[in-house]
């Protein structure tokens, strides 16, 4: 597979088609989204952004993990980001995530019980009922944490897979210096 994504990669770069973007993201915007390969080419898009625009951050379930929140925390204080967007989506891996399959799974990889044992493994995973709830679930922890600034609005949308429709579930506001 590596090799066929490096000669994609020589036949882009011999037709010119770099950009020249700069680091600080255009928009002033961060995107916290799902892995979910069906949005490789699907979520940007979806919303009108072009190389340069943002900053996404993609992770399983689009959930607030460290890795999401210290980028969200680099994207604000160090990139000039003032707006998040939270964007779930329909028939998501996470949802409903049978975590003793996982684990039973990950055994027959050669995965350690002991290691396993270590840890809440649904905790850990980040799994989640239902869309909808995941992304406002999601929107709230960031607008509670104390590491971001009050001043920085946070939206959240669940996009639909089939067609990249997307609809706001929470739209971002400041008020009283607490958003909602």
């Amino acid at each position: 597979m590596l090799d066929v994504l490096l000669a994609a990669n020589k036949k882009f770069v011999g037709e010119g088609c770099g950009v020249d973007a700069s680091k600080y993201p255009r928009l002033h915007l961060a995107v916290l989204a799902c892995m979910d390969a069906r949005l490789v080419g699907l979520l940007e898009p979806a919303l009108g952004l072009s190389c340069g625009d943002a900053i996404i951050i993609k992770n399983a379930g689009n959930v607030l993990d460290e890795g999401a929140l210290r980028s969200l925390v680099v994207a604000v204080y160090q990139l000039g980001v003032d707006e998040i967007i939270v964007i779930g989506h329909s028939d998501c891996g996470m949802a409903g995530l049978d975590v003793e399959e996982l684990r039973r799974r990950m055994l027959a990889r050669g995965v350690s019980d002991r290691v396993l044992e270590s840890l809440n493994l649904t905790a850990w995973t980040g799994g989640f009922e239902e869309e909808e709830e995941n992304v406002r679930r999601v929107v709230e922890k960031i607008v509670e944490h104390p590491l971001l600034p009050r001043d920085v609005k946070v939206h959240g949308l669940l996009m639909e897979t089939g067609t990249g429709r997307v609809r706001v579930l929470v739209y971002g506001k400041e008020t009283g210096g607490k958003k909602v």
